[in-house]
């Protein structure tokens, strides 16, 4: 990792930041009661909660991009903290069924109907039809629904941007060496979360440790607690989107946080 690197880095989180603010004042202006009344109904009873983040999350390949979104909606009051609660802990569950029903099916990541689910994937059209909407149609209402897609756009981009910067570290030998050295549970939770919380993506990070197990350099038992680890480290997407938020939305990315956190050491 360089000095573009690094810079890489930075200008991907000013983007990260700006397009949560972005995205916020969007939702602000267009939230109308139609709208906040929709996700009340949607999520009012905990089961639909779980299954509305569970679904998402499984959709769109990314619980830290539903988790993100959760926090701009309790931000800007059209969702409780306790209907938020219940997407975040849907969407947790719902990062891992992707991947399940991948490996049952036979169907690779690359498969062209997989890579348009991914928010890298469908981003540019959004970003689009939010420029046509923001820039060129005079309706206000339009007009900020343009601004969430462009919002949610940018916060997408920064995050991509993040997860680039620091991909070199995937590939050099020191850095994968790390999790080979780990055989302490304890340890190895503490190696993931950092992993994960550099790169900025668990999937990314379980990848690298799933190329190393499929070598038989990491035995099953050793691979746990990483992996547990990671599920605390993608939380950090969440709690820099909550940077400069309200109290609630501050309190929805520690609720993911505290979900990941209390999981692993009920596991261990």
């Amino acid at each position: 990792m360089d000095l573009f690197d690094f810079l890489k880095l930075i200008g991907g989180l000013a983007l990260f930041l700006f397009g949560m603010n972005l995205m916020g004042t969007g939702l602000e202006k267009s939230a109308g009661n139609k709208l906040q009344g929709f996700l009340e109904n949607l999520t009012t009873k905990k089961f639909n909660g779980f299954l509305v983040g569970l679904g998402v999350t499984s959709i769109i390949q990314s619980s830290s991009a539903t988790t993100v979104m959760v926090v701009g909606f309790v931000n800007s009051g059209i969702m409780t903290l306790k209907q938020a609660i219940h997407v975040i802990m849907g969407s947790n569950v719902g990062t891992t069924v992707t991947a399940w029903i991948l490996s049952l099916m036979g169907i690779k990541g690359d498969n062209v109907f997989i890579q348009l689910l991914k928010p890298s994937s469908f981003t540019p059209v959004l970003a689009m039809v939010g420029i046509i909407f923001y820039m060129f149609i005079k309706n206000e209402r339009k007009k900020d629904i343009g601004l969430v897609l462009l919002g949610f756009a940018t916060l997408i981009y920064g995050m991509e941007s993040m997860s680039a910067s620091v991909e070199p570290l995937g590939e050099m030998e020191g850095f994968r060496n790390l999790l080979l050295l780990v055989s302490n549970p304890l340890l190895g939770v503490l190696l993931g979360a950092v992993v994960t919380g550099i790169i900025q993506s668990s999937s990314a990070a379980v990848g690298i440790l799933l190329a190393l197990s499929v070598t038989g350099q990491i035995t099953l038992g050793t691979a746990i607690p990483i992996i547990m680890g990671m599920n605390i480290g993608t939380c950090v997407t969440a709690l820099i989107s909550s940077i400069g938020t309200n109290r609630n939305a501050r309190r929805a990315a520690l609720v993911h946080l505290y979900f990941n956190v209390i999981g692993t050491f009920v596991y261990l």
